[in-house]
């Protein structure tokens, strides 16, 4: 049953304390977690994110005192996430840090340090090339790791706004020939700007945090939760509450992660490539068949999709086949009595609604939870396209998703 409530947030800051650090395609907003820990009452406990990303839910937990977990396969996320659950750094010495860093931007003395970026000069003009090279190489000689990862989570937005990319873009998209040629970015000037933001959202995040009685901490990891949730890292039963934003999709046809990231990735030298990101992503590998989820609503919209398009309809199958793995894996880390939340939205394929929000009920009703409420979320300033080509014909364009459904599960069995 949907409930009638307003999760729009309009108007409301969703780039306060460390949420300031980095774009994200599709990130969730803080205004989610946090209104659902305060109706939940959770101000204690343990807080898991199966798909954390930045960490926009572990920060909210962290905030109200729990201890977090996250996990994401896409490496750039993990270390956005590592950066801005981190609240043991002395500001003093992020000052100085920016400070010295700043002093070399007006005298830069270093040998550009280039990595392996392929198609480099496609996608960044020579002197950014060089101008990234020098930050990087200044980068690397920082001592501090914390202080490093910080760097580098500035750095990696100063790759993609220094790059020859279109901006609001998902994936990889170069502008066009007369726009860069009076494109002129200064990669120095975009690194300290974004250091100096970053850490006035440090501040204020290092003072709320260092007002808690209790000291929360947060652990990040690389798991893919369609595969295995190692018990060694994160046990059976042992989280209070999960808060998470699956992906609505397979890569290919929503939001492609890995590409989104691939600059920033290749540039600080990260260990999984994008290609990989968005081929272990969920659905990244088509079905060899459509099959049945005993799961009424979407097995009627699989069965129309398949109608129309077998192969189209076994990615889709592919992906739901991996969703419901996921919910099996997280189902057993939830405690007796502990809530699942799912922001996610329901997307078209082919011209047919899929009801991802009523199959992410099917699958935790399987694993032993209820339902303790769905609320509905109109999304404004949504960063997707407001149309996109759900048949891969040129021309046939239709909406994309506007709506986000808010799914609160509670484990019973």
């Amino acid at each position: 049953m949907i409930k009638t409530e307003d999760w729009t947030f309009n108007g409301e800051n969703t780039r306060d304390y460390t949420h300031i650090y980095h774009d994200y395609p599709a990130r969730m907003i803080p205004q989610i977690p946090r209104k659902i820990l305060s109706m939940l009452n959770l101000n204690k406990g343990i807080l898991f994110d199966p798909y954390c990303g930045t960490g926009s839910s572990l920060v909210e937990g962290l905030l109200l005192s729990l201890d977090v977990v996250g996990t994401d396969i896409n490496p750039l996320a993990q270390l956005i996430a590592k950066a801005k659950t981190n609240y043991s750094m002395d500001p003093k010495q992020i000052r100085k840090a920016i400070d010295d860093f700043i002093y070399f931007s007006v005298y830069p003395n270093l040998t550009p340090a280039i990595p392996n970026v392929k198609n480099i000069s496609f996608w960044f003009k020579e002197d950014v090339i060089e101008s990234l090279g020098m930050i990087l190489a200044y980068l690397q000689k920082i001592e501090n790791e914390n202080i490093k990862i910080f760097f580098s989570v500035a750095f990696s937005e100063t790759v993609r706004l220094s790059s020859n990319t279109r901006r609001g873009e998902f994936k990889l998209f170069r502008y066009n020939k007369q726009y860069l040629s009076n494109f002129n970015p200064d990669p120095f000037k975009i690194m300290a700007e974004k250091l100096e933001k970053n850490y006035l959202g440090y501040l204020a995040f290092k003072r709320h945090m260092d007002l808690l009685e209790y000291r929360p901490k947060a652990d990040i990891y690389s798991f893919n939760s369609v595969k295995d949730i190692p018990n060694e890292f994160i046990p059976s039963n042992y989280a209070d509450i999960v808060i998470t934003s699956p992906p609505y999709g397979d890569s290919h046809t929503t939001v492609a992660y890995g590409q989104y990231s691939r600059l920033s990735i290749e540039w600080l030298s990260l260990s999984n490539s994008s290609e990989d990101v968005d081929k272990t992503s969920m659905g990244g590998s088509r079905a060899p068949q459509i099959i049945k989820f005993e799961c009424s609503p979407l097995d009627l919209a699989i069965e129309e999709i398949g109608s129309k398009n077998e192969k189209r309809a076994k990615e889709v199958v592919s992906f739901y086949i991996d969703l419901r793995q996921s919910i099996k894996n997280v189902s057993k880390i939830v405690k007796q009595n502990g809530y699942v939340c799912y922001i996610v939205a329901d997307r078209t394929v082919s011209e047919v609604m899929l009801p991802t929000s009523e199959a992410i009920k099917c699958f935790f009703n399987d694993e032993g939870f209820q339902e303790f409420g769905t609320y509905l979320r109109n999304i404004p300033n949504k960063r997707m396209p407001m149309l996109n080509s759900p048949t891969n014909v040129s021309g046939n364009k239709s909406k994309t998703m506007t709506k986000e459904f808010i799914i609160i599960m509670k484990k019973i069995s």
